[in-house]
């Protein structure tokens, strides 16, 4: 199975550009074709899906998104707006028919995903409050010996990027303390900082893929400003055998050439 994960799109109304000079519509927009010529199985988009979380920019997203071969699921970041978000795809299935929050479960692949809504409105930081943590929590209990990823968009770990750590996801340690206690998470896959990052932590990998726009600047000095830059965009690819594990590939979105032969 080939799970690709893409994340924070930041996606604009259609015309506008963000910080008046980013056309993040048409870099996610690239990435779907880059990902129709990949062909994976799945795709997993880990939020700030879009900038403002306006309907507009949910519309634009929506456009997008709807050239996507694959199959796709959607969680929510900082900049999004659940109830514009779940109005602009109201039919996509996976989304719960009650409560505040917008987690899930995706049960028809050979790995079991479980989504997990960090947001907290009007917060650049993320928090897994009690009621979050046991909704997860019954979820592991359900099936312990089945592959699972777990998917959210803040990472609840320290990065060593100053200004992003101080609006990570709060309630890290306790996510920490179930995971341990379930060897069957393979991974947890988030967005948020920009920048492709792994750890091993309470028994598993955490890793953060980078934007399909633009990535935050490494500066690991304690004082480092909050700054961005124009890498390139690239998506994750979690390859999946059973008898392997979880391969993670890192996919620049781009055109660099023809492939060449060795020799």
């Amino acid at each position: 199975m080939l799970l690709a994960q893409i994340t924070d799109p930041h996606v604009t109304a259609a015309g506008a550009l963000l910080f008046g000079r980013l056309d993040t519509a048409a870099h996610l927009a690239r990435a779907v074709a880059h990902l129709n010529r990949l062909r994976p199985d799945f795709v997993l988009v880990t939020g700030d899906l879009v900038n403002d979380g306006t309907p507009a920019e949910y519309r634009n997203l929506r456009g997008i998104l709807a050239a996507l071969d694959a199959p796709h699921a959607l969680l929510p970041g900082n900049h999004d707006e659940r109830a514009n978000l779940r109005a602009a795809f109201v039919d996509h299935a996976y989304w719960p028919t009650e409560g505040e929050f917008l987690h899930y479960t995706i049960e028809d692949l050979p790995l079991r995903l479980i989504a997990l809504d960090t947001l907290v409105p009007g917060e650049p930081g993320g928090r897994l409050c009690a009621a979050r943590l046991a909704w997860l929590a019954a979820r592991l209990a359900e099936q312990p010996r089945r592959p699972t990823v777990i998917a959210m968009h803040h990472p609840p770990f320290v990065s060593g990027l100053a200004h992003l750590d101080a609006m990570n996801c709060a309630g890290g340690e306790a996510l920490g303390a179930i995971v341990a206690r379930h060897p069957q998470v393979e991974r947890i896959v988030c967005g948020h900082v920009h920048r492709p990052i792994f750890l091993r932590w309470h028994g598993t990998i955490v890793s953060t893929a980078p934007s399909t726009a633009h990535q935050v600047a490494l500066d690991l000095s304690p004082d480092a400003p909050s700054s961005w830059l124009a890498e390139p965009p690239a998506c994750h690819l979690h390859y999946w055998r059973p008898e392997v594990g979880l391969v993670t590939h890192l996919s620049l979105i781009g055109d660099y050439g023809p492939r060449r032969p060795f020799g």
